[in-house]
């Protein structure tokens, strides 16, 4: 769901388990976060960026794929 955001994880050796560590919730959480079966609050996102991609722009991180169907 969150492509730009998995890819700077993959580039940067960042783990599902290192996000989860640093907000203090569950690997399931991100996991479902990532999938799309809930969203990233606004201080959760910003603090993902502050720590792991301080480079990358949020709107960036956390566009999220449009649905291209009819």
């Amino acid at each position: 769901m969150y492509k730009n955001l998995r890819a700077e994880m993959a580039r940067n050796n960042v783990t599902i388990r290192d996000i989860a560590s640093a907000l203090g919730v569950r690997y399931a959480t991100i996991s479902d976060k990532l999938n799309g079966k809930f969203r990233f609050y606004y201080d959760e996102a910003l603090k993902i960026r502050n720590i792991f991609f301080p480079d990358c722009k949020l709107e960036y991180l956390f566009e999220r794929e449009q649905d291209t169907a009819c």
